[in-house]
């Protein structure tokens, strides 16, 4: 699962490090969690975003990544039985 974080200039000043910090600790967890930085998601306006296998998450902070990220391992492991 590749999880890519906005380290764009508004991302990084609303505190995208601190959702990166965040997930570096839940890949203890879960190994199979690829974490890739990249450049403005065009939605600075609902940042910190984050992407998911492609589908983009906004209005993420370090205090509910964790929670996002389990919950969408949740639905797509029921998705696909």
């Amino acid at each position: 699962m590749v999880v890519k974080i906005c380290m764009g200039s508004s991302c990084h000043l609303k505190g995208s490090y601190k959702v990166v910090q965040k997930l570096k600790e839940l890949q203890k967890e879960l190994p199979e969690l690829q974490l890739v930085g990249s450049l403005c998601f065009g939605n600075c306006m609902n940042g910190i975003n984050i992407e998911i296998d492609g589908e983009i998450f906004s209005d993420i902070k370090a205090e509910n990544v964790v929670e996002t990220v389990k919950n969408y391992i949740k639905k797509r492991d029921e998705v696909n039985g």
